[in-house]
């Protein structure tokens, strides 16, 4: 859920982990920038220090590829209630059906063990109340 409003890099950073993950590196990536988002940009030189293909890398970025995706991403997010991260869905999903789901809680924000301790008995319970 990249936050424009809050980060004016934050989009271009979650392009940058998806044209990472194209060379199997997203997780490197993401952590890479999280650690580093007041020097977020260039991107590529993050690129670089990770040994990713830059010239690859470069040209996924000025494509755009990502960006529709992304876009689908945060809009999924909204509807589901998501405003910010963090953001968390606690739920239980029926094994003979895994679309269904039961105990569903919403969390916004960062919050303490008991909160989610609470919000995973809850829906192991099978309490369908949820927030």
């Amino acid at each position: 859920m990249p936050l424009e409003n809050i980060h004016k890099q934050a989009f271009a950073a979650a392009e940058a982990t998806h044209c990472a993950e194209e060379q199997g590196q997203f997780w490197e990536m993401y952590e890479r920038l999280f650690a580093n988002q007041r020097a977020i940009e260039p991107v590529a030189g993050h690129a670089e220090a990770l040994g990713l293909d830059v010239e690859a890398f470069e040209a996924c970025m000025e494509s755009d590829r990502h960006a529709e995706a992304i876009r689908q991403d945060m809009k999924v997010a909204r509807s589901a209630g998501a405003t910010g991260t963090p953001s968390f869905v606690v739920a239980k999903t029926d094994p003979d059906n895994p679309a269904k789901v039961t105990g569903i809680t919403f969390i916004r924000g960062a919050q303490s063990y008991d909160r989610f301790k609470s919000a995973l008995d809850e829906a192991l319970d099978g309490d369908t109340t949820g927030e």
